[in-house]
């Protein structure tokens, strides 16, 4: 994700690599992007074909419930869309990937993470590995 902002160099500003950052990150929508979703969508498969555990209440990657690997996910997911906005949507919409949205929801609509996700103590994205550059918002 870094990469696709600072492709050459953290050394740089972005202001100094943007032909590169573009370059990346449709490489990155185009490849990368589609990978990881695919990856998690066959552990999610495979975990729904898993026999089934008791007290499962959700879409989860191990063990029928919630753990700090569907958190994980989460973040991963939603740092993407804040970046990719356009790119996950379209990802979203296209079906393929069915499982990985659902658990991304099903997290979301955790009513402690909701309180969570809506008050001041979530730190909003920024400056960090998840930068949003409308112009690298690219849908290949």
């Amino acid at each position: 994700m870094h990469d696709c902002h600072h492709p050459i160099s953290t050394a740089l500003y972005y202001e100094d690599q943007t032909d590169e950052a573009l370059r990346r990150s449709r490489e990155f929508v185009r490849t990368r992007l589609p990978k990881f979703l695919g990856y998690f969508e066959r552990v999610l498969e495979s975990a729904v074909a898993a026999a089934p555990v008791a007290g499962d209440d959700g879409p989860w990657l191990y063990g029928g419930r919630l753990t700090y690997a569907d958190l994980v996910l989460f973040q991963c997911l939603d740092g993407t869309r804040h970046q990719f906005g356009r790119a996950v949507d379209r990802l979203e919409a296209g079906g393929e990937y069915a499982r990985v949205f659902a658990l991304y929801r099903a997290v979301r609509a955790r009513p402690r993470l909701q309180a969570y996700l809506g008050s001041a103590r979530r730190r909003p994205y920024a400056n960090g590995i998840y930068r949003r550059y409308a112009e690298l918002d690219v849908v290949e």
